[in-house]
């Protein structure tokens, strides 16, 4: 009898340790992280960044987006829903809807106020995603006693992850270096945001330029510093180091350096004390999309020094908030989840210069012959209400009075694509089962269509052209240079192991759901990850 009564204690302690749940869970989203940066520049981070994530975490090596096109906005969405555009509607950063042939911004709101400053930077809220997140399901599921704070430089990277049900989501406001958010979530800023922002910390970390962390010839794994591919800050002369950070408005170049970065990590290091996360007796969320990547990346590309810098910095901004979890919560009391939104394509003529394929596709010269080409053919009628995201919108109205076919009007496009360079196919959204491309891309862009958002048509572009500029680089594309993401689990209950088989985004917030053992979000897709 002793036996099974100590069974069965045995038992009852094993029961409560497997329904404990971690205090806080953190997501983290790099804005434009290649699944390669974890390799690349491993061996110059610190032990206690990437490093220890990769180390003790849960490393899925083969994690891709399996949708199109591949931007912020869709990611971020996807990430917290668990689900593709064709469900939680984020098709893009912007779209045309289809009902009334306006553009219409991600997370644009104009009922609500700014909160924090007197731009209109605070227009903002998740009004436009149909799905709920696997914040606000955590929400939901405890009763919505628990907190979710969502912090980001980029409106989108932050309003989409807090989902519909956050107690706040905050963004930076480059019109006077202020962390702002909407009436969407509260009248007036908590004092300590206040606070914080009359600290004039972005003023501090802009007065100090930008040169490199460590003596720029360690910088090996870059391409040299003077490039005829890469962007210029503004007021800069040359894109070489050091940048000094004079030009134009400083408040807004502070985006594209690593500034950036480290004031998103002051203030989501704030936001843990001043809100108490972790120690609400709930689990609570805090989500943190670090932008300054993605704008470096887009600036000065993946060849760059500077991107290997901000990396590089980005790397103890992650090692300083993992120490502050340990000091606040203590080790495995907390959750933390790291990813990236898209990947990116190399620039066109850096690729070019060596001797690989690839080029910069005129999107607007694409365009504009191609209308010309509908308009020779069914005469002076406008029959293309649009292009966002490579996909043409029709005008269905029109073509409905003239009695003219979508399959008449394919033909007219297809002709006068195929005579643009770096023009691979042209693929009709709402029957891309049919298409003869390759199954992979078939579901990508289904998973990506939404009837009321989406084009009629996509052009797919050859692998490493895309509409771009003769400096910089950009993404959204089909192929895995874009789609090939990091996403490691860290902390509690987490033991070390890597995963090699493939893994969607989309299963993310599955995964979160089943260890955290709530509902996944309403319109999920994704599979656990074992």
């Amino acid at each position: 009898m002793k036996k099974a009564l100590f069974i069965f204690l045995g038992l009852l302690s094993f029961s409560g340790l497997a329904q404990k749940k971690p205090a806080l869970v953190v997501g983290i989203v790099v804005d434009q992280m290649r699944y390669e940066y974890l390799n690349k520049y491993y061996d110059r981070y610190t032990d206690k960044g990437f490093k220890r994530l990769m180390r003790e975490g849960m490393n899925c090596t083969d994690n891709h987006y399996n949708y199109a096109p591949t931007v912020t906005a869709a990611g971020h969405a996807s990430v917290y829903t668990g689900t593709v555009p064709a469900i939680h509607g984020i098709v893009g950063n912007d779209w045309i809807e289809v009902a009334t042939g306006k553009k219409m911004y991600c997370v644009d709101d104009t009922t609500v106020q700014t909160v924090g400053s007197k731009s209109k930077a605070g227009l903002m809220s998740p009004k436009n995603m149909f799905t709920s997140t696997i914040t606000d399901q955590l929400k939901m599921a405890q009763n919505y006693k628990s907190k979710t704070i969502a912090i980001a430089l980029k409106d989108r990277g932050s309003i989409l992850p807090g989902g519909h049900t956050a107690d706040a989501a905050y963004w930076y406001d480059s019109a006077e270096g202020y962390w702002i958010t909407s009436s969407f979530y509260a009248k007036e800023l908590p004092t300590w945001v206040q606070k914080f922002n009359l600290e004039g910390r972005p003023q501090k970390y802009i007065q100090k330029g930008w040169n490199t962390l460590y003596p720029i010839a360690s910088y090996t794994r870059s391409a040299e510093d003077d490039s005829p591919y890469e962007s210029k800050l503004s007021g800069e002369k040359a894109p070489v180091f050091p940048h000094e950070l004079k030009g134009g408005n400083a408040l807004e170049v502070i985006r594209t350096t690593p500034y950036g970065n480290n004031l998103t990590k002051d203030f989501a290091i704030k936001a843990i004390d001043e809100e108490k996360l972790g120690k609400n007796g709930t689990t609570d969320f805090l989500a943190i999309s670090f932008s300054s990547t993605d704008y470096v990346g887009h600036s000065f590309g993946p060849q760059s020094i500077e991107l290997e810098d901000t990396y590089l910095r980005l790397d103890q901004d992650i090692a300083d908030i993992l120490a502050h979890l340990d000091a606040k919560l203590g080790k495995n009391q907390y959750l933390v989840f790291l990813t990236a939104d898209h990947a990116v394509a190399e620039i066109p003529s850096y690729i070019k210069s060596k001797r690989l394929p690839g080029g910069s596709f005129d999107n607007g010269k694409a365009i504009n012959e191609a209308k010309a080409a509908l308009k020779k053919e069914f005469g002076e009628v406008e029959l293309m209400t649009g292009a966002d995201n490579y996909q043409i919108y029709l005008n269905h109205a029109n073509l409905e009075r003239l009695h003219i076919t979508k399959e008449a009007v394919a033909k007219v496009l297809e002709k006068s694509f195929k005579n643009q360079a770096g023009f691979a196919e042209l693929v009709d959204m709402r029957a891309a089962a049919l298409s003869p491309i390759p199954a992979i891309y078939r579901e990508m862009i289904i998973n990506g269509y939404n009837q009321a958002r989406s084009g009629d048509y996509m052009y797919l572009l050859k692998p490493q052209w895309f509409s771009g500029y003769k400096t910089g680089t950009s993404h959204s594309a089909v192929y895995a240079y874009d789609t090939h993401v990091p996403l490691l689990f860290f902390g509690w209950n987490v033991k070390p192991k890597e995963i090699n088989q493939r893994t969607h985004i989309s299963d993310i917030s599955s995964t979160l759901a089943n260890w955290l053992k709530i509902n996944e979000p309403s319109g999920s897709i994704g599979k656990v990850i074992q």
